[in-house]
């Protein structure tokens, strides 16, 4: 038995959902293919501005408001006990005309809502099941499901994660690194309101990155060396609330720490190419990099907006057999200048070198007293692009005076 469809999406986490999504919502007949994802996922997800937008235009966002909590402030506070440390740094989304940089919303939410529009979107044909062969060909892609069925397809979407069987058949390999820390994963409850404020304490071991839930609760992303998250991971509730608490200066009040801790080793990866042929490949079976900046899910939603840009036409016209090499080109500076900057923080944070530890400092400094400068580094993390457009201005502006 085959079926043919115009795209197939080999992945059905959060970024093959949304590209599934956004494809058959641009009038493509889409096939969903991959089993169904971690609903006890604990994590969150922090979605920026410009995401909100897209998930706002695909129908999406009403939804999950509700259950997300604005980000109004990201500070940057200097917990560690070096002889040079930096300034406090707030970041204030008003400064720039928006009521908040973006929304922090947990993953199981996200996934109930994104299943829920697959579900009843009437372009979309799910299959529950891995893909078991996938060959990129000149002029189709068939994907082999087990038995006798196959799907084939004009063009493939990889969003099957770090080890992409997508990337993999269409011959594309990785360049991968890895650093000598863990990310330990939670949530907790406060006693004091967090005020939509997110706070990222910089730590000797990387940053520790507290961000707001609705009502008085809050995620949090903890780097330690291997070691000090084993320890971590083992300690009972009240002894890790306490941690916390004493890391977080008690700025939120009491803490308690819910079930469900998580540890992620963290690595990087990124592919030779986003894109070949008849497949590309968005979130991280293109790239993946330490959960710093909430860059993650906000620079696969730009993949796959690049992709609706090529695969997606009003008038029916076919997918071209070079609309992977297309997207790859287009993709290329965004994916490689974010993953350049965030490797480029954690390392600085990890450097006991004295001249690395001036520059850091005195970066943060300069944004924590340069408004314009401030102003156009918050309007490049929410929108890229969007900075560096209005650099001109600013120029002219300060020529001016």
């Amino acid at each position: 038995m085959q079926d043919q469809f115009d795209i197939a999406v080999i992945g059905a986490g959060p970024a093959g959902q949304i590209a599934a999504i956004a494809m058959a919502r641009g009038g493509r007949r889409v096939v969903l293919v991959g089993p169904e994802p971690d609903a006890s996922d604990r994590r969150t997800t922090a979605l920026m501005d410009q995401s909100l937008s897209m998930m706002e235009r695909l129908g999406l966002w009403q939804d999950l408001k509700a259950r997300a909590a604005p980000l109004a402030v990201m500070q940057i506070i200097d917990g560690t006990k070096r002889l040079l440390r930096a300034p406090t740094v707030a970041f204030r989304s008003a400064e720039i005309g928006l009521e908040a940089f973006g929304y922090n919303v947990p993953n199981a939410s996200l996934l109930q809502t994104l299943s829920k529009n697959v579900a009843s979107e009437p372009l979309i044909t799910r299959r529950a099941a891995p893909a078991e062969t996938i060959h990129v060909g000149a002029d189709t892609v068939t994907i082999g499901l087990g038995g006798d069925e196959t799907v084939t397809a004009a063009f493939v979407i990889g969003a099957d994660g770090r080890r992409s069987k997508t990337r993999e058949s269409a011959g594309v390999g990785v360049k991968t690194w890895s650093y000598p820390q863990t990310a330990v994963v939670m949530n907790f409850s406060h006693s004091l309101p967090h005020q939509n404020i997110s706070t990222e304490f910089h730590t000797e071991s990387g940053p520790f990155t507290q961000v707001p839930l609705p009502g008085l609760r809050s995620s949090l992303v903890w780097v330690v060396t291997p070691q000090d998250a084993d320890r971590l991971t083992s300690l009972s509730s009240d002894q890790l609330s306490a941690e916390v608490e004493a890391r977080m200066q008690s700025m939120l009040g009491k803490i308690s720490v819910e079930d469900g801790v998580q540890a992620w080793p963290l690595s990087g990866m990124t592919a030779l190419h986003y894109g070949k042929g008849r497949a590309g490949f968005v979130g991280e079976a293109g790239h993946a990099f330490p959960p710093i900046g909430a860059q993650g899910l906000n620079l696969s939603l730009r993949d796959i907006a690049a992709l609706e840009e090529i695969l997606i036409d009003r008038g029916s016209v076919p997918i071209a057999a070079d609309s992977g090499d297309r997207f790859d080109r287009k993709r290329r500076i965004d994916i490689a200048s974010r993953t350049a900057s965030v490797d480029l923080l954690n390392r600085s944070l990890l450097s006991g070198l004295l001249p690395v530890q001036m520059l850091r400092a005195a970066g943060l400094q300069v944004l924590a007293s340069v408004a314009p400068l401030r102003n156009l580094i918050m309007q490049e993390g929410v929108a890229p692009g969007r900075g560096l457009k209005n650099l001109p201005s600013l120029l002219r502006k300060k020529v001016g005076r």
